[in-house]
């Protein structure tokens, strides 16, 4: 007699805490809040250029990006920091013609060293201007061809540990190296993140939230198979981006009964879809979780000023309100009338301030959540076969 089954058991939270204690001997991300930042703050103060390129796609760039977009505007940072990270020809192009390319250093990052979208830009970039160790640096793994390259020119480069995938490398060279060029406090970032490792792996409250999430997710995968991210901050852009990629590479598997598994990632930002996906979330299927994050304090007092608009009086209520209030008491509004149709799964995540170490924290506790949710699963959170296929298939095709 031959038997086959899809039955995965339900696993204990305990069980599952020790599948990820074993997991971080081999996947390198956790320990990346360990690392020594030393030798990246040291090669951040010789950069003299005002403009910073970064040169990549997908994880090489999207947390980068997640940080850089949440800090920008309250942070008095010395540099300006750009992605080229499509192969749109004009986005390459305009974004270019705004760069002062003289006053430029391009930080190329590909962890293989032949993603063809990265090599590409930095092939056109190569006919702009010359590209040497004065202006470039490199991040990849240490025996790419694209490292090989950096070495035959005497191009500074930093290493991508092989055992970090690149939607979970934020927290290695790929994030901290530009982003410690730009002015961002990468030891605070680092110490953000640090607080979420001490508080899973030592078992107090962001354990017992991202276990008692993950689960949720996972046993109620066939009914509510949409995870909407509902970020009340235009600074949040970014993390959204990021989350999708995370979510939506990591979970989207075959599991070891070859059953398909997947969450669907949706990231949106309020109080903007209130007028667009918030009719779809209240009244649409009810296919969706719902996960809205909040900044406490914006680190801006911008009100709403006393002027008078005719016809309009009914609305001066609204006169001297600081928009940071406004916008959380919106927050506050979309969160209150979910509630009340009791039967939209909802959490709430509030961020104090507009810091490394709120972003950091967030980030992480984002990347264990996804790796918990993987476990239950039973899938791999740390390939993506489905993507490589389509890169093999391309690469066949130019070269015809």
């Amino acid at each position: 007699m031959k038997y086959r089954h899809n039955y995965n058991p339900t696993i204990s939270d305990e069980d599952i805490f020790e599948e990820i204690v074993k997991e971080r001997e081999d996947i390198g991300y956790y320990n990346l809040v360990f690392s020594d930042t030393s030798k990246y703050k040291e090669y951040a103060k010789s950069v003299v250029q005002k403009n910073i390129v970064v040169i990549g796609i997908g994880g090489s760039t999207l947390g980068t990006y997640a940080i850089y977009k949440f800090l920008k505007y309250s942070k008095n940072l010395s540099k300006k920091l750009y992605f080229l990270e499509t192969t749109d020809p004009i986005d390459i192009r305009s974004k270019l013609e705004n760069i002062e390319l003289d006053d430029t250093l391009f930080v190329v990052i590909s962890k293989s060293g032949t993603t063809i979208e990265t090599i590409s830009i930095f092939k056109y970039i190569n006919s702009l201007i010359k590209c040497d160790k004065n202006n470039t640096l490199v991040i990849t793994e240490s025996d790419s061809k694209l490292s090989g390259y950096a070495k035959a020119n005497g191009i500074t480069s930093f290493d991508i540990p092989k055992n970090v995938g690149g939607r979970f490398s934020v927290f290695s060279a790929v994030g901290l190296v530009p982003l410690a060029i730009v002015g961002v406090d990468i030891d605070q970032l680092l110490s953000g993140a640090k607080e979420m490792y001490d508080s899973f792996f030592n078992k107090t409250l962001t354990y017992e939230r991202v276990l008692k999430k993950a689960r949720f997710f996972v046993e109620y995968k066939n009914s509510f198979n949409i995870n909407v991210v509902f970020s009340y901050s235009s600074r949040l852009d970014g993390f959204n981006k990021w989350y999708i990629q995370l979510w939506g590479e990591s979970l989207g598997k075959i599991d070891i009964n070859s059953t398909r598994q997947g969450l669907t990632p949706i990231g949106i930002i309020g109080p903007i879809d209130q007028h667009s996906f918030l009719q779809l979330i209240v009244e649409g299927r009810r296919d969706k979780t719902v996960t809205v994050i909040k900044v406490e304090d914006f680190d801006s007092n911008l009100k709403i000023p006393s002027v008078k608009l005719e016809g309009l009086e009914e609305l001066d209520y609204i006169d001297g309100i600081e928009f940071s209030s406004l916008i959380n008491e919106q927050a506050d509004a979309t969160i209150e009338s979910i509630n009340n149709l009791n039967d939209i799964p909802c959490d709430v995540i509030t961020i104090d301030s507009v810091s490394e170490k709120s972003i950091a924290t967030l980030m992480y506790e984002y990347e264990l959540l996804t790796s918990v949710c993987a476990k239950f699963m039973y899938i791999n959170a740390y390939d993506q076969p489905g993507v490589e296929a389509g890169k093999l298939i391309l690469k066949q095709k130019l070269k015809k």
